[in-house]
Formats: C-alpha cells, sequence, structure tokens
C-alpha cells in the first residue's frame, strides 16, 4: 500500500483526536467558569436536596466573599474541612483525579460537600432560645427548610444542667470563613457537629473559607424539579 493511501485513514483519525480535545476543552471551560455537576452524596439537606441528586452548582458571579445567610453552597476539601486536597498513593487513580481537576467532572483531588450558610464573618451563632430556634446575635432565625431537628422540649433551656442534643454554646465566626448547617439538622456532619449537647470548651467547629467555595446552588436537573408528582 502507498503512503498516499494511508494518508485519508490518518487524516481521519487526527480530526477525531481534535474533536475530542476541542470537547474537552469546552467542558473545562464551562465548569470552571460557568456551571459545575454534582451528585449529592448524603440525606444531610433533606428534604431540600435528596440523595442521588444531580445539581448544577453555579459558578459564575460567585464571589466566596460575598456569599449571604441562606445560600446553598458546595465547597471543596480534603479528607477534612481543613485539608486543602485529597491524597491519592495509586499512581493510576491519581493520574485520573488530575485529569477530573481539570475537566471539573468526575474523580478529583477535592471532596465536595453541600451545606447552608447559616454564620457570616463576625457573627455570633447558638442554640437555641426556648423555643428551639437558631439565634444569630442574639436573634432568632425563621428556618421553614429545617424538617427534620434535634429534639428540644418546648420551653426548655439550654443553660440547664440537662440541655438537648440541640444546644451549642455561642460560636464566633472568624474572618474569611462561613458556619454552615445541613437542613437535616438531626444527620447532619456540619459546622457545629462536635459542639452540640453542650460540649463546651472541648467544642472545635468547623468552618468553610471563602477559597474553598466552588459555587451555590443552581438548580436541580434531575430527578424532575422540586414541585413535580415524583417529589410532592
Amino acid at each position: 500500500m502507498s503512503s498516499s493511501d494511508r494518508r485519508p485513514e490518518r487524516h481521519w483519525i487526527l480530526g477525531i483526536i481534535a474533536r475530542v480535545l476541542i470537547a474537552f476543552a469546552l467542558l473545562a471551560l464551562i465548569t470552571h467558569t460557568l456551571v459545575r455537576p454534582f451528585v449529592i452524596p448524603s440525606g444531610s439537606m433533606e428534604p431540600t436536596l435528596m440523595t442521588g441528586d444531580r445539581v448544577f452548582a453555579k459558578i459564575v458571579g460567585v464571589d466566596g466573599d460575598q456569599l449571604r445567610r441562606g445560600d446553598i453552597v458546595v465547597f471543596g476539601h480534603g479528607a477534612t474541612w481543613a485539608d486543602a486536597t485529597l491524597d491519592e498513593p495509586d499512581p493510576v487513580a491519581d493520574a485520573l483525579r488530575h485529569v477530573g481537576d481539570v475537566l471539573g467532572t468526575g474523580p478529583s483531588h477535592r471532596s465536595h460537600t453541600v451545606k447552608r450558610v447559616i454564620g457570616l464573618p463576625g457573627e455570633k451563632v447558638s442554640c437555641c432560645d426556648t423555643r428551639g430556634r437558631l439565634l444569630v446575635d442574639g436573634k432568632p432565625l425563621d428556618e421553614p427548610y429545617v424538617k427534620n431537628n434535634l429534639p428540644m422540649a418546648t420551653g426548655s433551656e439550654c443553660d440547664s444542667s440537662t440541655p438537648s442534643a440541640r444546644c451549642f454554646d455561642e460560636i464566633t465566626v472568624p474572618a474569611g470563613s462561613y458556619l454552615v448547617l445541613g437542613d437535616n439538622r438531626a444527620n447532619s456532619a456540619d459546622s457545629v457537629a462536635g459542639c452540640r449537647g453542650a460540649a463546651g470548651p472541648t467544642c472545635e467547629p468547623r468552618f468553610v473559607r471563602f477559597d474553598q467555595v466552588v459555587g451555590t446552588l443552581g438548580w436541580r436537573w434531575w430527578p424532575l424539579p422540586p414541585g413535580s408528582a415524583e417529589r410532592s
């Protein structure tokens, strides 16, 4: 076979490779500047978000230092919230994670968690008043999205000798960070998970730094949106 006979086949293969590379480049551009897909891994945000929901996080126009109370955020971290990235000892899996880092989807060197912003920098957050409500700078919050809270008898006091598991002492949110909670308070490993039940001075709250915020919840694209027959 002559070289001229092989040339069209080689050009066809190069064309496919070029199209694949362009598609990957466009995907990376979209996931790093516009929106990024995520799968909800746990029930900590139920019933707002259910385990297995497919969502898009909005990247464009989201600045980590300009979030508001009530925003649902996606933030990245390593094995703990304090770690920047995950360690991957397996070289093949590590290479795949590098691909995920570039594409903005699939396995990557960061775990991602979804929570709701409750405390802004400098604010003091505590729980609870005699009606069991969360307090920010001494003022109770109205939280209609919380459907499954930790138990607390109406009229009980958090500073009693037997405080409710819902209670935690006042926490001051540091500069450059947010205090975040799950809507499913009774099943959420959130900022105050280690502080509830009057942990006192041993309490070690966890915060989300501005630079950890990937984006805010844009919309759920699967299953059917809120208000549909399956989710009503």
